[in-house]
């Protein structure tokens, strides 16, 4: 691995076998038979506070699989809340033309783990709405609970970086006054990884490139430093009305440029290939397919 690249933990499918590891550039040394008896997944992982040792005990080991042989996984199956926060880019508040300020608080949603699908893995478009849409977004991951957690304390209680496409069925967002929820849970709509990054500095949050791009094209583009609300307020804010415990994941919000926002409006259809990338955590990549009912 190029000392460059930071460690990189994977939950993957291989031989019928939901696993975990650890990305290496010539593949995945396998750690599931190591710490199989303590940890069934990354989420216990991250819940016993020890990505570091999981990534150290990788040391030596020669990879198992390559990519090719895999499923890639989501990397938390099973969080107890998986919180979205909409509306968090300057340009993307502009979006919606309503005249108003960017707003004193975040707009929020919670998302079913069921929605999302892994990296390399194809978005699902249903039958009952061509409006598949894309969002690029950065996610954490909690490692350490809490209530009313202090903004100066908030990186203490983050234990991971991840990557979202926080895919939408636009029409279906709009069925409902007060909601988002109906076209946001969608099966297999949207994506999450394609690992978990170790989080140690917030080096690695506070100013980073996030980009969105659609068969190869930009189409959103941003850095973290820009956003409304940042990590620190959000774990603040979120932990003010309920208790955060590990695992638990929140997608931080996405820059202007998803497809409802062009004229005409350009939705994913299969074949597409979507990828969300971010600096130091890596490039989520997904292609769309049509559910087959």
């Amino acid at each position: 691995m190029d000392q460059n690249t930071p460690p990189r933990l994977v939950a993957f499918r291989a031989d019928g076998v939901d696993r975990y590891g650890v990305m290496r550039d010539a593949g995945i040394v396998d750690l599931t038979p190591v710490f199989g008896s303590r940890f069934k997944g990354l989420q216990q992982i991250v819940e016993a506070g020890a990505l570091d040792e999981v990534i150290a005990a990788a040391e030596g080991r020669a990879p198992t699989f390559n990519e090719a042989e895999v499923e890639f996984l989501i990397p938390i199956a099973a969080p107890e809340k998986l919180i979205c926060i909409g509306v968090n880019f300057p340009d993307r508040n502009a979006e919606y033309k309503d005249g108003q300020e960017a707003p004193p608080y975040p707009s929020m949603f919670i998302r079913f783990p069921r929605s999302f699908t892994g990296h390399n893995q194809p978005l699902i478009r249903p039958p009952e709405s061509p409006q598949l849409d894309y969002e690029g977004e950065v996610a954490i991951v909690i490692g350490k609970g809490g209530r009313r957690i202090a903004r100066e304390d908030a990186y203490d209680h983050i234990a991971a970086l991840t990557l979202c496409n926080e895919g939408t069925i636009r029409d279906w967002v709009r069925h409902a006054k007060f909601n988002v929820t109906q076209g946001k849970n969608w099966d297999r709509s949207g994506a999450i990884g394609p690992w978990l990054v170790p989080f140690h500095d917030g080096a690695q949050l506070d100013d980073i490139a996030l980009e969105t791009r659609v068969n190869g094209e930009i189409r959103q583009q941003d850095r973290t430093g820009r956003m409304i609300f940042d990590f620190r307020y959000i774990v603040n804010y979120v932990s003010t009305f309920t208790t955060l415990v590990p695992g638990d994941v929140i997608v931080c919000g996405t820059p202007t440029g998803a497809g409802a926002r062009f004229d005409p409006p350009i939705w994913l259809k299969p074949g597409d290939v979507i990828e969300v990338e971010a600096e130091g955590i890596g490039c989520l990549r997904n292609t769309v397919e049509d559910e087959r009912c």
